[in-house]
């Protein structure tokens, strides 16, 4: 871990789509500027759907897997902490112990969706295009001088 960077943690309940998708593509297009996790309540492994539709964008998850919040509660200095829940009713987190600025971008969960393989194929690759564009309108929005004094915006809606 690099203690130069801000951590940025992006937490869900199953760590195997969404999180990881935000994960990814942070470290795409911010790596140089934040360090970035993500875990989640019960992580049931990476999806292979998720993995498919990072690749079709030239992203590859090598190296990723499901972690538990555990394995970070407490332990490592996160700076932001993102939930991408679609809602409260799940069981996502509500708060995040000693995280400068904790919010909710939330997503529809594509492992949810039933129907035929192009179906799920279609319901990831369309989470996974409104992760890319939140995370670069966060971006955005985040002046470079801001990430050491901790204040940043909440990501626009």
């Amino acid at each position: 871990m690099n203690s130069d960077k801000p951590i940025v943690l992006f937490l869900c309940t199953g760590n195997s789509a969404r999180s990881q998708m935000a994960e990814a593509f942070l470290r795409t297009h911010a790596g140089d500027r934040f360090e970035a996790r993500s875990a989640g309540l019960e992580p049931k492994g990476v999806h292979p759907l998720t993995i498919s539709v990072m690749e079709e964008v030239g992203i590859s998850l090598e190296g990723q897997h499901s972690k538990s919040l555990t394995e970070y509660l407490g332990k490592i200095p996160a700076r932001y902490v993102i939930f991408v829940c679609e809602n409260a009713e799940q069981s996502c987190p509500r708060v995040w112990p000693f995280a400068l600025m904790s919010f909710c971008m939330p997503f529809p969960d594509p492992a949810a969706v039933e129907g035929t393989e192009e179906e799920r194929l279609q319901a990831f690759r369309d989470v996974r295009d409104q992760i890319e564009q939140r995370i670069l309108e966060w971006l955005q929005a985040i002046p470079h001088s801001s990430q050491e004094s901790g204040i940043s915006p909440a990501p626009p809606q």
